[in-house]
Protein backbone atom coordinates (compact mmCIF):
# COMPACT_ATOMS: atom_id res chain seq x y z
CA UNK A 1 0.00 0.00 0.00
CA UNK A 2 1.60 3.65 -0.81
CA UNK A 3 2.42 5.80 1.91
CA UNK A 4 -0.95 8.16 0.45
CA UNK A 5 -3.21 5.43 0.83
CA UNK A 6 -1.83 4.53 4.26
CA UNK A 7 -2.56 8.10 5.62
CA UNK A 8 -5.81 8.12 3.96
CA UNK A 9 -6.98 5.52 5.35
CA UNK A 10 -5.74 6.38 9.01
CA UNK A 11 -7.63 9.52 8.51
CA UNK A 12 -11.04 7.52 7.37
CA UNK A 13 -10.15 5.66 10.78
CA UNK A 14 -9.85 8.72 12.94
CA UNK A 15 -12.83 8.44 15.13
CA UNK A 16 -12.35 5.20 15.42
CA UNK A 17 -8.70 5.56 16.99
CA UNK A 18 -9.87 8.66 19.40
CA UNK A 19 -12.99 6.46 21.36
CA UNK A 20 -10.10 3.72 21.41
CA UNK A 21 -7.31 5.46 22.80
CA UNK A 22 -8.31 8.16 25.06
CA UNK A 23 -10.31 5.77 27.88
CA UNK A 24 -7.02 4.22 28.58
CA UNK A 25 -3.13 4.40 28.38
CA UNK A 26 -1.28 4.55 25.12
CA UNK A 27 1.38 2.55 23.90
CA UNK A 28 4.34 3.85 21.42
CA UNK A 29 2.18 2.24 18.89
CA UNK A 30 -0.98 3.88 19.35
CA UNK A 31 0.74 7.30 19.83
CA UNK A 32 2.46 6.85 16.25
CA UNK A 33 -1.56 5.63 14.81
CA UNK A 34 -2.89 8.56 16.19
CA UNK A 35 -0.92 11.70 14.85
CA UNK A 36 -1.05 10.03 11.39
CA UNK A 37 -4.31 10.24 11.43
CA UNK A 38 -4.60 13.91 13.44
CA UNK A 39 -1.66 15.25 12.86
CA UNK A 40 -2.45 19.03 10.62
CA UNK A 41 0.72 19.36 9.04
CA UNK A 42 0.28 15.43 8.03
CA UNK A 43 -3.11 16.90 7.08
CA UNK A 44 -2.00 19.34 5.03
CA UNK A 45 0.46 17.08 3.31
CA UNK A 46 -2.64 14.80 2.20
CA UNK A 47 -3.95 17.94 0.91
CA UNK A 48 -0.93 18.61 -1.45
CA UNK A 49 -1.06 15.26 -3.12
CA UNK A 50 -4.50 15.64 -3.61
CA UNK A 51 -3.61 18.69 -5.05
CA UNK A 52 -0.90 16.97 -7.45
CA UNK A 53 -3.45 14.57 -8.29
CA UNK A 54 -5.40 17.46 -9.97
CA UNK A 55 -2.47 18.33 -11.93
CA UNK A 56 -1.40 15.11 -13.27
CA UNK A 57 -5.54 14.88 -14.38
CA UNK A 58 -5.18 18.01 -15.58
CA UNK A 59 -1.92 18.03 -18.10
CA UNK A 60 -4.08 14.53 -19.28
CA UNK A 61 -6.62 16.39 -20.43
CA UNK A 62 -4.35 19.16 -22.17
CA UNK A 63 -4.14 16.37 -25.06
CA UNK A 64 -7.83 16.61 -26.08
CA UNK A 65 -9.34 18.54 -27.90
CA UNK A 66 -10.63 22.07 -26.37
CA UNK A 67 -14.99 22.51 -26.91
CA UNK A 68 -16.97 25.53 -26.37
CA UNK A 69 -20.22 26.60 -27.47
CA UNK A 70 -20.86 30.50 -27.35
CA UNK A 71 -24.30 32.46 -28.28
CA UNK A 72 -24.29 36.15 -28.78
CA UNK A 73 -27.99 37.92 -28.22
CA UNK A 74 -27.76 41.97 -29.48
CA UNK A 75 -30.96 44.44 -29.96
CA UNK A 76 -30.05 47.70 -31.72
CA UNK A 77 -32.09 50.69 -32.22
CA UNK A 78 -31.99 53.02 -35.88
CA UNK A 79 -34.34 56.03 -35.06
CA UNK A 80 -34.15 57.41 -38.15
CA UNK A 81 -34.95 54.80 -40.26
CA UNK A 82 -38.22 55.87 -42.87
CA UNK A 83 -38.67 52.86 -44.62
CA UNK A 84 -40.63 50.06 -43.17
CA UNK A 85 -43.01 46.54 -44.07
CA UNK A 86 -45.68 46.97 -45.89
CA UNK A 87 -49.04 44.32 -45.45
CA UNK A 88 -52.28 44.31 -46.86
CA UNK A 89 -55.18 43.03 -44.89
CA UNK A 90 -58.69 43.36 -46.23
CA UNK A 91 -57.88 45.33 -48.82
CA UNK A 92 -55.87 47.89 -46.59
CA UNK A 93 -52.19 48.35 -46.33
CA UNK A 94 -50.61 48.75 -43.18
CA UNK A 95 -46.76 50.26 -43.40
CA UNK A 96 -44.69 49.39 -40.68
CA UNK A 97 -41.54 50.85 -39.39
CA UNK A 98 -39.45 48.99 -36.87
CA UNK A 99 -36.32 51.18 -35.40
CA UNK A 100 -35.43 47.98 -33.21
CA UNK A 101 -34.13 45.09 -34.31
CA UNK A 102 -32.47 41.83 -32.84
CA UNK A 103 -30.37 39.61 -33.72
CA UNK A 104 -28.52 36.32 -32.71
CA UNK A 105 -25.83 34.36 -33.19
CA UNK A 106 -24.87 30.74 -32.04
CA UNK A 107 -21.35 28.42 -32.73
CA UNK A 108 -19.78 25.71 -31.47
CA UNK A 109 -15.92 25.75 -31.27
CA UNK A 110 -13.33 23.45 -31.41
CA UNK A 111 -9.18 23.34 -30.95
CA UNK A 112 -6.57 20.93 -30.50
CA UNK A 113 -2.96 21.32 -30.17
CA UNK A 114 -1.86 18.88 -32.15
CA UNK A 115 2.02 18.79 -31.49
CA UNK A 116 3.74 21.62 -29.62
CA UNK A 117 7.31 20.03 -29.14
CA UNK A 118 5.96 17.29 -26.94
CA UNK A 119 5.42 19.86 -24.15
CA UNK A 120 1.92 18.29 -23.13
CA UNK A 121 2.98 14.77 -22.89
CA UNK A 122 6.55 15.65 -20.85
CA UNK A 123 3.51 17.90 -18.77
CA UNK A 124 2.16 14.55 -17.92
CA UNK A 125 5.31 13.12 -16.99
CA UNK A 126 6.06 16.18 -14.95
CA UNK A 127 3.03 16.39 -12.94
CA UNK A 128 3.50 12.63 -12.20
CA UNK A 129 6.54 13.11 -11.12
CA UNK A 130 5.44 15.96 -8.46
CA UNK A 131 2.27 13.96 -7.90
CA UNK A 132 5.26 11.52 -6.61
CA UNK A 133 7.27 14.30 -4.82
CA UNK A 134 4.12 14.98 -2.77
CA UNK A 135 3.95 11.51 -1.26
CA UNK A 136 7.16 11.44 -0.67
CA UNK A 137 7.61 14.77 1.40
CA UNK A 138 4.11 13.28 3.35
CA UNK A 139 6.26 10.07 4.54
CA UNK A 140 9.37 12.32 5.10
CA UNK A 141 6.67 14.54 7.53
CA UNK A 142 5.36 11.64 8.88
CA UNK A 143 8.98 9.98 9.92
CA UNK A 144 9.73 13.11 11.58
CA UNK A 145 6.38 12.86 13.41
CA UNK A 146 7.29 9.16 14.15
CA UNK A 147 10.62 9.99 15.10
CA UNK A 148 9.62 12.80 17.64
CA UNK A 149 6.82 10.90 19.30
CA UNK A 150 9.51 8.23 19.91
CA UNK A 151 12.09 10.29 21.66
CA UNK A 152 9.41 12.60 23.83
CA UNK A 153 7.84 9.30 24.60
CA UNK A 154 11.11 7.76 25.98
CA UNK A 155 12.00 11.07 27.82
CA UNK A 156 8.57 9.86 29.71
CA UNK A 157 9.98 6.57 30.64
CA UNK A 158 13.04 7.81 31.75
CA UNK A 159 11.57 10.65 33.91
CA UNK A 160 8.64 7.98 35.14
CA UNK A 161 12.21 5.42 36.57
CA UNK A 162 13.70 8.63 37.60
CA UNK A 163 10.81 9.82 39.95
CA UNK A 164 10.69 6.32 41.61
CA UNK A 165 14.31 6.76 42.10
CA UNK A 166 13.80 10.11 44.03
CA UNK A 167 11.40 8.72 45.99
CA UNK A 168 13.34 6.35 47.34
CA UNK A 169 16.14 8.73 47.66
CA UNK A 170 12.95 10.53 49.94
CA UNK A 171 12.14 7.84 51.94
CA UNK A 172 15.76 7.03 52.41
CA UNK A 173 16.87 10.69 53.61
CA UNK A 174 13.16 10.50 55.94
CA UNK A 175 14.39 7.07 57.83
CA UNK A 176 18.28 9.38 58.26
CA UNK A 177 16.23 12.53 59.65
CA UNK A 178 14.33 10.08 62.06
CA UNK A 179 17.44 8.21 63.36
CA UNK A 180 19.12 11.58 63.78
CA UNK A 181 16.06 13.11 65.35
CA UNK A 182 16.69 9.97 68.08
CA UNK A 183 20.03 10.56 67.74
CA UNK A 184 19.58 14.58 68.51
CA UNK A 185 17.61 13.48 71.83
CA UNK A 186 20.45 11.64 73.48
CA UNK A 187 23.34 14.23 72.52
CA UNK A 188 24.91 12.33 69.65
CA UNK A 189 23.93 15.01 66.72
CA UNK A 190 24.10 18.43 66.89
CA UNK A 191 21.75 20.69 66.62
CA UNK A 192 23.18 21.81 62.95
CA UNK A 193 23.83 18.14 61.74
CA UNK A 194 19.92 17.26 61.95
CA UNK A 195 19.09 20.59 60.44
CA UNK A 196 21.28 19.44 57.26
CA UNK A 197 18.83 15.67 57.56
CA UNK A 198 16.24 18.21 57.27
CA UNK A 199 17.52 20.38 54.60
CA UNK A 200 18.28 16.92 52.73
CA UNK A 201 14.93 15.19 53.26
CA UNK A 202 13.63 18.76 51.63
CA UNK A 203 15.74 19.21 48.57
CA UNK A 204 14.65 15.12 48.23
CA UNK A 205 10.99 16.22 48.09
CA UNK A 206 11.94 19.05 45.81
CA UNK A 207 13.54 16.65 43.52
CA UNK A 208 10.61 14.52 43.00
CA UNK A 209 8.10 17.54 42.36
CA UNK A 210 10.75 19.07 40.12
CA UNK A 211 10.49 15.75 38.35
CA UNK A 212 6.91 15.27 37.86
CA UNK A 213 6.85 18.93 36.94
CA UNK A 214 9.20 17.56 34.16
CA UNK A 215 6.88 15.12 33.34
CA UNK A 216 3.78 16.39 33.04
CA UNK A 217 6.21 18.95 30.18
CA UNK A 218 6.79 15.72 28.30
CA UNK A 219 3.31 14.29 28.44
CA UNK A 220 2.10 17.58 27.61
CA UNK A 221 4.55 17.77 24.51
CA UNK A 222 3.47 14.31 23.67
CA UNK A 223 -0.17 15.30 23.48
CA UNK A 224 0.58 18.43 21.50
CA UNK A 225 1.98 16.06 18.45
CA UNK A 226 -0.65 13.99 18.61
CA UNK A 227 -3.22 17.11 18.59
CA UNK A 228 -5.13 16.04 21.33
CA UNK A 229 -7.00 18.69 23.40
CA UNK A 230 -4.93 19.75 26.28
CA UNK A 231 -7.82 19.14 28.71
CA UNK A 232 -8.22 15.35 28.18
CA UNK A 233 -6.28 12.94 30.61
CA UNK A 234 -3.33 11.09 29.39
CA UNK A 235 -0.98 8.97 30.02
CA UNK A 236 1.03 6.48 28.57
CA UNK A 237 1.76 2.31 28.96
CA UNK A 238 4.85 1.77 31.50
CA UNK A 239 6.56 -1.40 30.79
CA UNK A 240 8.33 -3.46 32.91
CA UNK A 241 11.70 -2.37 33.61
CA UNK A 242 13.86 -4.37 30.61
CA UNK A 243 17.62 -3.26 31.27
CA UNK A 244 18.76 -6.29 28.29
CA UNK A 245 16.91 -3.51 26.26
CA UNK A 246 20.26 -1.00 26.28
CA UNK A 247 22.47 -4.24 26.22
CA UNK A 248 21.26 -5.14 22.86
CA UNK A 249 23.63 -5.37 19.76
CA UNK A 250 24.01 -1.90 18.10
CA UNK A 251 23.36 -1.82 14.29
CA UNK A 252 26.52 -1.67 12.21
CA UNK A 253 26.30 2.14 10.96
CA UNK A 254 27.45 1.46 6.91
CA UNK A 255 24.54 -1.46 7.06
CA UNK A 256 22.09 1.03 8.60
CA UNK A 257 23.01 3.86 6.17
CA UNK A 258 23.40 1.82 2.73
CA UNK A 259 19.68 0.70 4.05
CA UNK A 260 18.17 4.15 4.49
CA UNK A 261 19.55 5.28 0.80
CA UNK A 262 17.29 2.83 -0.17
CA UNK A 263 14.16 3.41 1.68
CA UNK A 264 14.03 6.74 3.42
CA UNK A 265 11.54 8.86 1.65
CA UNK A 266 13.84 12.13 1.60
CA UNK A 267 16.57 10.59 -0.46
CA UNK A 268 13.83 9.35 -2.86
CA UNK A 269 12.47 12.70 -3.10
CA UNK A 270 15.64 14.39 -3.62
CA UNK A 271 16.17 12.19 -6.52
CA UNK A 272 12.94 12.44 -8.00
CA UNK A 273 13.83 16.04 -8.09
CA UNK A 274 16.87 15.59 -10.10
CA UNK A 275 14.41 13.39 -12.50
CA UNK A 276 11.69 16.38 -12.42
CA UNK A 277 14.50 18.92 -13.52
CA UNK A 278 15.87 16.99 -16.11
CA UNK A 279 12.36 16.74 -17.19
CA UNK A 280 11.49 20.32 -17.48
CA UNK A 281 14.63 21.31 -19.06
CA UNK A 282 12.69 19.83 -22.11
CA UNK A 283 9.52 21.28 -21.37
CA UNK A 284 11.28 24.76 -21.70
CA UNK A 285 13.13 23.50 -25.34
CA UNK A 286 9.89 23.51 -26.72
CA UNK A 287 9.49 26.74 -27.06
CA UNK A 288 12.14 26.82 -29.73
CA UNK A 289 10.03 24.66 -31.71
CA UNK A 290 7.00 25.16 -34.22
CA UNK A 291 3.47 24.46 -32.74
CA UNK A 292 0.12 22.53 -35.18
CA UNK A 293 -2.92 23.20 -34.00
CA UNK A 294 -6.13 22.73 -35.66
CA UNK A 295 -9.48 23.99 -35.46
CA UNK A 296 -13.01 23.48 -36.37
CA UNK A 297 -15.94 25.47 -35.46
CA UNK A 298 -20.16 25.25 -36.86
CA UNK A 299 -22.31 28.34 -36.38
CA UNK A 300 -25.67 30.31 -37.97
CA UNK A 301 -26.72 33.79 -36.84
CA UNK A 302 -30.75 35.54 -37.19
CA UNK A 303 -32.00 38.71 -37.24
CA UNK A 304 -35.38 40.41 -37.34
CA UNK A 305 -34.63 42.63 -40.13
CA UNK A 306 -35.43 40.01 -42.34
CA UNK A 307 -38.60 38.82 -43.32
CA UNK A 308 -37.61 35.30 -42.73
CA UNK A 309 -38.51 33.31 -40.20
CA UNK A 310 -36.46 32.46 -37.20
CA UNK A 311 -36.15 28.64 -38.47
CA UNK A 312 -34.81 29.36 -42.40
CA UNK A 313 -32.69 31.64 -40.91
CA UNK A 314 -31.20 29.41 -39.14
CA UNK A 315 -30.43 27.26 -41.73
CA UNK A 316 -29.72 29.22 -44.36
CA UNK A 317 -27.26 31.04 -42.32
CA UNK A 318 -25.47 27.74 -41.11
CA UNK A 319 -21.94 27.45 -41.64
CA UNK A 320 -18.86 25.51 -40.77
CA UNK A 321 -15.68 25.62 -41.30
CA UNK A 322 -12.20 23.43 -40.68
CA UNK A 323 -8.32 25.28 -40.00
CA UNK A 324 -4.92 24.20 -39.54
CA UNK A 325 -2.58 26.84 -37.97
CA UNK A 326 1.46 26.59 -37.85
CA UNK A 327 3.01 28.69 -35.21
CA UNK A 328 6.63 29.25 -35.63
CA UNK A 329 8.70 31.07 -33.06
CA UNK A 330 11.26 33.57 -34.75
CA UNK A 331 12.09 35.81 -32.14
CA UNK A 332 10.90 35.70 -28.44
CA UNK A 333 12.85 38.06 -26.60
CA UNK A 334 15.26 35.63 -25.29
CA UNK A 335 12.45 33.96 -23.25
CA UNK A 336 12.79 30.39 -23.52
CA UNK A 337 17.02 30.50 -23.96
CA UNK A 338 16.50 32.04 -20.39
CA UNK A 339 14.00 29.30 -19.12
CA UNK A 340 15.84 26.76 -20.13
CA UNK A 341 19.25 28.15 -18.65
CA UNK A 342 17.17 28.41 -15.82
CA UNK A 343 15.78 24.71 -15.88
CA UNK A 344 19.55 23.78 -16.10
CA UNK A 345 20.63 25.65 -12.74
CA UNK A 346 17.73 23.92 -11.27
CA UNK A 347 18.89 20.60 -12.52
CA UNK A 348 22.21 21.11 -11.09
CA UNK A 349 21.04 22.12 -7.92
CA UNK A 350 18.96 19.33 -7.24
CA UNK A 351 22.08 17.46 -7.73
CA UNK A 352 23.37 19.67 -5.23
CA UNK A 353 20.56 19.10 -2.85
CA UNK A 354 20.59 14.67 -3.10
CA UNK A 355 24.07 15.41 -2.33
CA UNK A 356 23.34 17.23 0.37
CA UNK A 357 20.50 15.16 1.82
CA UNK A 358 23.01 11.80 1.62
CA UNK A 359 25.03 13.75 3.91
CA UNK A 360 22.59 14.88 6.38
CA UNK A 361 21.40 11.66 6.46
CA UNK A 362 24.93 10.03 7.47
CA UNK A 363 25.60 13.16 9.69
CA UNK A 364 21.97 11.70 11.39
CA UNK A 365 22.92 7.54 11.44
CA UNK A 366 26.72 8.81 12.80
CA UNK A 367 25.11 10.83 15.22
CA UNK A 368 22.79 7.91 16.85
CA UNK A 369 25.18 5.44 16.27
CA UNK A 370 28.35 7.40 18.54
CA UNK A 371 25.59 8.34 20.75
CA UNK A 372 24.38 4.79 21.44
CA UNK A 373 27.71 3.30 21.65
CA UNK A 374 29.27 5.73 24.70
CA UNK A 375 25.70 5.32 25.91
CA UNK A 376 25.84 1.85 25.57
CA UNK A 377 29.64 2.25 27.45
CA UNK A 378 28.32 4.58 30.12
CA UNK A 379 25.56 2.36 31.21
CA UNK A 380 27.36 -0.28 31.87
CA UNK A 381 29.78 2.03 33.67
CA UNK A 382 27.29 3.39 35.58
CA UNK A 383 25.91 -0.05 36.77
CA UNK A 384 28.95 -0.82 38.16
CA UNK A 385 29.42 2.59 39.84
CA UNK A 386 25.55 2.55 41.13
CA UNK A 387 26.50 -0.95 42.70
CA UNK A 388 29.55 0.49 44.42
CA UNK A 389 28.03 3.27 45.54
CA UNK A 390 24.88 1.95 47.26
CA UNK A 391 27.19 -0.91 49.01
CA UNK A 392 29.28 2.17 50.01
CA UNK A 393 26.29 4.34 50.92
CA UNK A 394 24.78 1.77 52.85
CA UNK A 395 27.95 0.83 55.10
CA UNK A 396 28.18 4.89 55.30
CA UNK A 397 24.61 5.05 56.66
CA UNK A 398 25.75 1.81 59.39
CA UNK A 399 28.49 3.49 60.06
CA UNK A 400 26.83 7.02 61.46
CA UNK A 401 24.25 5.31 63.36
CA UNK A 402 27.60 4.22 65.29
CA UNK A 403 28.49 7.67 65.23
CA UNK A 404 31.62 6.46 63.30
CA UNK A 405 30.78 8.71 60.28
CA UNK A 406 29.93 12.36 60.43
CA UNK A 407 27.21 13.85 58.69
CA UNK A 408 29.00 15.52 55.71
CA UNK A 409 30.30 11.77 55.03
CA UNK A 410 26.71 10.12 54.93
CA UNK A 411 25.46 13.41 52.88
CA UNK A 412 27.96 13.08 50.26
CA UNK A 413 27.73 8.99 49.74
CA UNK A 414 24.06 9.93 49.64
CA UNK A 415 24.95 12.47 46.59
CA UNK A 416 27.16 10.23 45.21
CA UNK A 417 24.71 7.47 44.88
CA UNK A 418 22.07 9.37 43.61
CA UNK A 419 24.01 11.15 40.99
CA UNK A 420 25.36 7.53 39.99
CA UNK A 421 21.47 6.20 39.53
CA UNK A 422 20.66 9.10 37.62
CA UNK A 423 23.47 8.89 35.38
CA UNK A 424 22.86 5.59 34.78
CA UNK A 425 19.00 6.09 34.18
CA UNK A 426 20.04 8.60 31.83
CA UNK A 427 22.65 6.29 29.73
CA UNK A 428 20.20 3.67 29.89
CA UNK A 429 17.02 5.39 27.96
CA UNK A 430 19.27 7.11 25.76
CA UNK A 431 21.10 3.67 24.50
CA UNK A 432 17.76 2.44 23.93
CA UNK A 433 16.30 5.48 22.00
CA UNK A 434 19.53 5.56 20.15
CA UNK A 435 19.47 2.01 19.02
CA UNK A 436 15.57 2.04 18.33
CA UNK A 437 16.43 5.03 15.67
CA UNK A 438 19.00 3.28 14.19
CA UNK A 439 16.72 0.53 13.38
CA UNK A 440 13.97 2.94 12.48
CA UNK A 441 16.37 4.40 10.08
CA UNK A 442 17.31 0.95 8.34
CA UNK A 443 13.86 -0.57 8.60
CA UNK A 444 11.39 2.48 9.19
CA UNK A 445 10.08 0.28 12.34
CA UNK A 446 9.59 1.82 15.12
Amino acid sequence: MSVRNLIMAALLMVTATASAQTDGKWTLEDCIDYAIANNITLKKSVLTMMSATEDVKQSKAALLPSLSASTTQSIGWRPWINDGTSTVTNGTVATKISKTYYNGSYGINANWTVWNGNQNINNIKYSKLLEESAELDSATAANTLKEQIAQLYVQILYTYEAIDVNKESLEASKKTEEQGEVMYEVGKLSKADLAQLTAQRAQDEYNVVAAQVQLANYKLQLKQLLEIDGMEEFDIVVAEKDDDLALEDIPSLQVVYNAALAQRPEIASSQLAIQSSDLNIAIQKAGWYPTIGLSASVGTSTSSMTDSDWGQQFKQNFDAGLGLSLSIPIFDNRSTKTAVRKAKIQYEQAQLDLLDAQKTLWKTIEGYWLDANSNQAMYKSATASVESQQESYDLLSEQFELGLKNIVELMTGKANLLSAQQERLQSKYMTILDIQLLKFYEDGEL
